[in-house]
């Protein structure tokens, strides 16, 4: 698919171009290694054998349009095996394949380095990313370069220096998980947010934030919320502050 395409895609469907994407490049590896990979709807949720789901054929497509309706926010690769064993397969060569992977994360280096300007935002939209309009990202931001057309951010929104959207987690032993960042939404056809204020150095994985919200800097929001409301402020509570005491004269 070209970028252009990518960049018109809605969520769902981006999720699910990914997804069948990675499950077709997954096939192929366990075929060759001999490996029984799995797909599951959660962290913990019992896995589905990919090969049962092969996209190029006609049972397996009509069983992979069935899973992915409706489409989930995150999935979860498993049995690619630890590193140390023979047939083990590595989890990066699922995910993209290897010209894009190290163009992705080339374009990922310089952007880290680039001020929040109009440049730096066609930067990411060649990536993959949807970046709405009026849209300033800091310097030392990392945008996740595993899948960035898993990343949405809306019209007028700031993203604060040092903050961290990350779309994928590594778990260990041949496991990994990936998902959406939605900041906001009505974004035109991409439905991301918009006004959105993200203090500097914000941890950011897969979650829905709605338009308007404003995070504290140093905020970390997931794995801890899934969805954070229009117009919520989200952050540390401020310290409390005692006055001192009155002085008093003898």
């Amino acid at each position: 698919m070209n970028r252009s395409m990518r960049n018109t895609l809605s969520p769902d469907e981006t999720m699910r171009d990914v997804t069948t994407d990675m499950i077709r490049r997954a096939l192929r590896l366990a075929r060759k290694r001999g490996r029984t990979i799995t797909i599951s709807k959660s962290a913990k949720g019992k896995g589905v054998d990919i090969g049962t789901l092969d996209p190029d054929s006609p049972d397996g497509a009509q069983r992979l349009a069935a899973y992915l309706t409706p489409v989930q926010r995150h999935y979860t690769f498993s049995g690619l095996g630890a590193p140390e064993e023979k047939d083990a397969i590595n989890w990066r060569k699922i995910n993209l394949p290897p010209g894009r992977r190290i163009r992705v994360l080339i374009q990922v280096g310089i952007s880290f380095f680039l001020k929040g300007t109009p440049m730096k935002n066609r930067l990411y939209r060649r990536m993959g990313a949807h970046i709405g309009t009026n849209v300033e990202i800091m310097q030392m931001v990392w945008l996740d370069h595993f899948r960035p057309e898993l990343v949405y951010v809306g019209d007028n929104t700031l993203i604060g220096a040092f903050s961290r959207l990350t779309v994928h987690a590594y778990e260990g032993s041949g496991k990994f998980r990936y998902g959406l960042i939605e900041i906001g939404k009505n974004c035109g056809l991409i439905e991301i947010g918009k006004n959105c204020l993200i203090g500097a150095g914000t941890g950011i994985g897969p979650i829905l934030i709605e338009d308007g919200v404003r995070t504290l800097p140093g905020t970390t929001l997931s794995p801890y919320l899934a969805r954070v409301r229009a117009g919520s402020v989200v952050g540390f509570s401020p310290p409390p502050v005692k006055l001192p005491e009155p002085q008093t004269t003898a």
